[in-house]
């Protein structure tokens, strides 16, 4: 029994022979490893998506894998498990999203009174972020921020402790993604190498932090490479579901015709692109072992959890957005999309995918 499983069953009451018949026949627990995108501000829809799946007590995480947002979700959701169980990993989330409000409260980028007005959370009508956004296409970070000042990292500093991650009886499997400027290639921070550093490496958008030094190289967002990596999942973990919580929306009906909608787009397909190679190579050869071409191999099932109408409504400034009314926004609606999952698609864990990829993806 994993260690979830078994926390959840120490807590409960003795039952009687009956009630144990009756348990019997109840679902078995059932395992997926987790898949988390990146998305700046937009990650507390995974937030909500999380908050909803820790409250199904026969679903358990083996292995996380995440970039960007996601990886600050999956470190502060490995964290939470370890010290406090489920109801530890749904309030160390809730703790962090309240220190990213907090730590946004002494930013510029707040939205602007016409934005509260006009419940739009794209910051549009902010002059700090109209400003924001033209220096950061004339400067560099090294530019205009020579102290490399970064409030995530005290933000992640209070939220986790990653020496403990690092443990091995640590119950989640955390593969954090990051992009090394200097080869183009992706490196993933696992176990025994998991820091503060190697978070806001998978964090680290180049136009606005100076990229991060680790043991001589250099880091920056993950999501050019791996947004988020799933081959650590298929090699590393024994489950055969892999669970993606999506923030990039694959398609858009209309094509983008202002400079950020056109911004936006390029980078929304960039960091979706990585995903599709891998994605491409699971359906291949999921085909060849159903065909009998390969007798041997890992199945994987894939499922999803996305809101693309949600997401494609938002623009690309809202994911610097860190209002709170916003962050719950989004964290409800990740509730939402949780629990019509649950409901869907639970039974076919274990047994099939429940996303079409050659649809999808393909």
């Amino acid at each position: 029994m994993n260690d979830i499983a078994a926390e959840d069953a120490a807590t409960k009451p003795a039952r009687s022979p009956k009630a144990g018949r009756d348990t019997a026949r109840a679902p078995a627990v059932k395992t997926v490893n987790l898949a988390l995108q990146g998305g700046g501000a937009h990650g507390a829809f995974t937030w909500g998506v999380l908050d909803r799946l820790l409250e199904e007590p026969n679903l358990a995480f083996e292995g996380v894998s995440a970039t960007s947002a996601g990886a600050m979700n999956a470190s502060v959701l490995a964290y939470g498990l370890t010290i406090g169980g489920r109801d530890g990993a749904k309030k160390a989330l809730t703790n962090y999203w309240r220190r990213i409000s907090h730590a946004a409260m002494t930013s510029p980028l707040q939205p602007s009174f016409l934005d509260r007005m006009l419940n739009d959370h794209s910051l549009k009508y902010s002059p700090a972020f109209q400003f924001f956004d033209i220096m950061t296409r004339l400067m560099s970070p090294y530019e205009f921020n020579p102290m490399n000042y970064n409030p995530l990292r005290d933000v992640v500093q209070q939220s986790v402790d990653f020496e403990v991650l690092n443990k091995p009886d640590c119950p989640v499997k955390l593969f954090l993604s990051a992009t090394n400027v200097r080869s183009g290639k992706v490196k993933i921070f696992e176990q025994g190498e998991l820091s503060v550093d190697a978070a806001l490496a998978s964090a680290c958008l180049p136009f606005m932090f100076q990229a991060v030094e680790i043991n001589g190289e250099a880091y920056w967002d993950g999501g050019y490479m791996g947004n988020p990596a799933l081959y650590p999942l298929i090699y590393s973990c024994k489950s055969q579901d892999i669970l993606i919580v999506h923030i990039n929306p694959l398609e858009r009906a209309e094509v983008p015709k202002s400079a950020s909608d056109i911004l936006n787009r390029i980078n929304e397909i960039s960091f979706n692109s990585s995903l599709m190679r891998e994605m491409r190579a699971i359906s291949f050869v999921t085909r060849l072992i159903e065909s009998g071409h390969l007798d041997e191999g890992k199945h994987v099932f894939i499922h999803g959890i996305s809101d693309d109408a949600l997401m494609t409504g938002l623009g690309v400034a809202s994911k610097l957005n860190a209002d709170w009314d916003f962050l719950t926004h989004l964290r409800d609606a990740g509730r939402v999309r949780g629990e019509e999952w649950l409901a869907g698609n639970f039974a076919k864990v274990g047994s099939e995918s429940t996303v079409d990829i050659h649809a999808k993806f393909l």
